[in-house]
């Protein structure tokens, strides 16, 4: 496996256990969904490292999936939109992440926290990697 591959891995894996930290906590529902979004980012990433694709220096995590040279199951277009949008956002305090309907729910927050982490698990399993071996 190629070091930056990893290094991207466990990014992934810290927005991952931050997600955990906070996910119960209302007023941090804007956070959770902006590492979310970093999680799925940081995966996709990982993936075209290890792949030796050039990864450019982007956000969008539509762009970045279609650039992938395997298939993920269960990643939804529509939420990868969401999670752009909240990521963009979140990134100026006026608006703090908002989704049309306001600041995240906790629902959402979970939401979001499930998708990333069920893209984070099949990048580890497409790649090989023992999550508690390698992150732990």
């Amino acid at each position: 496996m190629r070091a930056f591959t990893k290094e991207w891995l466990k990014a992934a894996y810290d927005d991952l256990l931050t997600i955990e930290e906070i996910i119960n906590n209302q007023h941090l529902t804007n956070i959770a969904a902006f590492h979310a979004q970093q999680c799925i980012e940081k995966s996709f990433k990982a993936i075209l490292e290890e792949k030796e694709i050039d990864s450019p220096k982007i956000h969008k995590l539509l762009k970045l999936h279609r650039m992938l040279p395997t298939t993920l199951t269960e990643v939804n277009d529509d939420t990868l939109s969401i999670l752009d949008e909240l990521y963009i956002e979140s990134r100026y305090p006026t608006e703090m992440g908002l989704l049309p309907h306001g600041k995240p729910t906790l629902k959402d927050a979970n939401e979001f926290y499930i998708f990333a982490k069920n893209i984070f698990n099949q990048v580890c399993t497409i790649l090989d990697i023992n999550i508690k071996k390698n992150f732990n």
